[in-house]
């Protein structure tokens, strides 16, 4: 069953939605044109999940994206690349991309829904393969090599997770 978040935000609802999924990626163009067909007034972003630190992470990032856009502190003109960027923690796009992409392959796919029905997570079923959100479970060795963080920042902020939510909370003084 998918966990939904909602937030209020300048009168605003947004229904967020998280979910991993293995997957083997054939043709990464084909895979985003079937994602466009779901819903125009939705959003869909899918991320690389070895560089999520769990559905926190993800959920953090997706709000601090989300609200970028009421602020007009935007680095990206669509709310799918923002929620990659916010959730990298990086302020630029080729980075984030890099670190958190899509490519053809198996692969470990976290997938994030803003304003879709309730059912899409079950709908991506059919294009990326059998959900198992145990994927976006953070693998703190991976991620450390990944986002380049030192153990003495583990030791002081508790875990991987605190530091990449920090991270992309930080990107809000950046701008």
């Amino acid at each position: 069953m998918s966990e939904e978040i909602i937030i209020n935000e300048l009168r605003e609802d947004f229904n967020i939605q998280v979910a991993g999924y293995k997957s083997n990626i054939n043709d990464f163009k084909q895979l985003m044109y079937d994602l466009n067909k779901f819903n125009p007034e939705c959003t869909i972003q899918l991320m690389n999940a070895e560089g999520i630190a769990g559905k926190k992470h993800v959920i953090h990032a997706t709000i601090h994206a989300i609200k970028s856009f009421s602020r007009k502190e935007n680095i990206s003109n669509d709310l799918g690349l923002e929620i990659c960027v916010r959730t990298s923690g990086q302020r630029q796009i080729s980075q984030a991309l890099k670190m958190l992409g899509i490519k053809n392959g198996d692969m470990k796919v976290c997938a994030v829904a803003v304003d879709c029905e309730k059912n899409i997570m079950e709908k991506l079923e059919d294009v990326l393969g059998e959900r198992e959100d145990i994927v976006l479970e953070a693998a703190a060795d991976k991620l450390k090599e990944l986002y380049g963080i030192l153990n003495v920042e583990v030791e002081t902020t508790g875990s991987v997770s605190k530091i990449l939510m920090e991270r992309t909370s930080l990107l809000i003084i950046e701008t």
